[in-house]
């Protein structure tokens, strides 16, 4: 009888490429992934992996076993959200990952709310960013993942993946309090012509958005700073380094040195939750979804347009 913990281990190493990499996917130590391969290698009478110089690399059986158990996990998740939803009661464990500013500006209340439905749920929060979080629904690592895309950058979500629409977030324009602008009540973007520019590091969502942002408005971005957290570039703004075109959602409150002005035509990012199509019927994702929809969104947010509205 092939064991389930072990086939999780094989499957792991197989999508992650290495026995310490499955570990930290896992969530367990590496000797602990070594024990489970070593045991599956007893029950199946073969060899599972060989060296490939300082690494290890699947043999033939183990690539065929790795197919056999990413089915065998999947039809275990299916019949796991059959069995709750037939009991219709939201229990077991939930893994939920949200971005940083959802992490910080919607989360807390949301997983207070469950807890307060759902006693019996036992509810992980994880923060990632939004590409992480898909793969990671993808590959089972977390349940429920609190996502973002741009208007003019859309994620793309892999098949098999479900979605629904929580809220929208705009972005204004954050000025020092004595730039010549901070005093209008709406600002085109291509009035910003020459300003420096402070953003989120290379390759980050945001950072490549704004990038995206600028150009279409025939701005080349010239950035003073790089810094991730909006916090620390509301600073910088506010000590005169540059402007920044941050969210409502990830902003907060502002210092009296620091203005944020609309934009015209308004950057809106859409905040959407992301699960597993074969784990819908699962009470806890259904509930977790249907607290963060009926929530009101944070302060100059607007509720996502629900289906057939």
């Amino acid at each position: 009888m092939l064991d389930l913990h072990r086939l999780k281990a094989l499957h792991a190493v197989s999508v992650y490429g290495s026995v310490g990499a499955a570990a930290e996917a896992l969530m367990v130590t590496p000797s602990a992934i070594s024990q489970q391969l070593a045991k599956l290698e007893r029950e199946t009478g073969s060899t599972l992996l060989e060296r490939n110089g300082r690494g290890v690399k699947l043999t033939d059986a183990a690539g065929l076993l790795a197919e056999h158990a990413e089915r065998i996990l999947a039809l275990v998740e299916t019949a796991e959200a059959d069995f709750e939803a037939l009991r219709g009661t939201v229990v077991g464990r939930l893994l939920i990952g949200a971005f940083p500013t959802a992490a910080r500006g919607v989360m807390p209340l949301a997983l207070g709310e469950l807890k307060r439905r759902h006693p019996e749920l036992d509810l992980m929060m994880y923060e990632r960013e939004p590409e992480r979080q898909v793969r990671e629904v993808a590959r089972g690592e977390l349940d429920l993942a609190i996502v973002q895309d741009w208007q003019n950058r859309p994620m793309a979500i892999p098949e098999g993946l479900s979605r629904a629409p929580l809220f929208e977030d705009p972005a204004d324009v954050v000025l020092a309090a004595g730039h010549p602008l901070a005093g209008r009540s709406e600002i085109d973007l291509a009035e910003l012509t020459g300003e420096r520019w402070i953003g989120s590091s290379p390759g980050m969502v945001c950072h490549d958005w704004l990038v995206l942002t600028l150009r279409q408005a025939s701005l080349e971005p010239d950035f003073s700073c790089i810094a991730d957290e909006y916090p620390t570039q509301v600073a910088l703004v506010g000590a005169g380094h540059g402007c920044a075109l941050i969210p409502r959602l990830g902003r907060g409150g502002l210092p009296p040195d620091v203005r944020a002005v609309p934009l015209k035509p308004r950057p809106i990012r859409h905040i959407f939750a992301v699960w597993r199509t074969d784990a819908a019927r699962r009470p806890a994702i259904r509930a977790a979804v249907e607290v963060l929809r009926r929530m009101t969104p944070p302060p100059g947010l607007t509720t996502a347009a629900r289906p057939g509205q």
